[in-house]
């Protein structure tokens, strides 16, 4: 299924890396596009060089972190004229991955991140409420009533999409750059709690009452508003946390 996130989230997946001499970062960043579904089933991801030129890093490197992929199951490459590194589709790999990155993390490092996440996305939605041009608010909100959460795969990739569109209505450059750092990083851990459906319902009140409060210019609001939306996901990660840990799935039911 083709995602409907904008051009914010392939943006965050191919922003440049900080440490420009680890494949492992280069495999990492494409992991994180893949899970979230920024990068779907099928695609043929940039060259080489246009991989290189957009992390910043030596062709090698991408070479490099492409092998991981392919060794790993999550892309493979076809030559010839229509050639290329394409991304396979095979969930349980995917899910696989994630279980194996939740139980490399301690509980006070996926809190931590999660305590800073929030703090990020609180100020974008503080800011988006102070500047939001008229019209901004109600054009969110129209993004936010056709995005698909019906299943988890689609409520991660839009779920995501909508904390980069209100990131551009902060109209902070550090805030928007940062907001994608942190997506690309964090996001696909953060938003296991989108396979639950009940947790799906809870998040979308939470982006509608932002949507409210950017439309209303109500910055307090907006921080609140954020502030609840990634502590609830924040509970469910952390009880994911708890599951694998057991020895459960990931998409184990939760407990009511």
């Amino acid at each position: 299924m083709e995602s409907r996130v904008g051009p914010g989230a392939r943006e965050a997946v191919f922003a440049q890396l900080a440490d420009t001499g680890r494949a492992e970062q280069v495999a990492q960043r494409l992991t994180d596009g893949i899970v979230l579904g920024v990068l779907h089933p099928g695609e043929r991801l940039p060259s080489e060089p246009e991989l290189a030129r957009r992390f910043g890093v030596a062709l090698i490197t991408v070479r490099e972190g492409l092998g991981i992929l392919r060794e790993a199951g999550l892309v493979e490459t076809r030559r010839g004229r229509d050639g290329g590194s394409f991304v396979v589709a095979d969930d349980a790999e995917h899910r696989s991955l994630i279980t194996s990155r939740l139980r490399a993390l301690a509980q006070v490092e996926l809190s931590d991140m999660a305590v800073y996440f929030g703090a990020i996305l609180a100020a974008v939605a503080e800011r988006a409420a102070e500047r939001a041009a008229e019209g901004d608010g109600e054009r969110l909100g129209a993004w936010l009533a056709a995005a698909d959460f019906g299943t988890a795969a689609s409520a991660r990739t839009n779920q995501g999409g909508f904390f980069l569109e209100l990131a551009v209505l902060s109209q902070s450059a550090r805030l928007v750059r940062e907001q994608i750092r942190l997506q690309a990083e964090f996001g696909p851990l953060l938003l296991l709690g989108l396979d639950d459906e009940r947790a799906r319902t809870t998040i979308i009140a939470s982006d509608r009452a932002i949507v409210r409060a950017v439309t209303a210019h109500r910055p307090a609001k907006a921080r609140d508003a954020a502030g609840g939306l990634v502590r609830g996901l924040s509970e469910h990660l952390l009880a994911a946390k708890s599951r694998v840990e057991r020895g459960g799935a990931l998409d184990e039911p939760i407990s009511a």
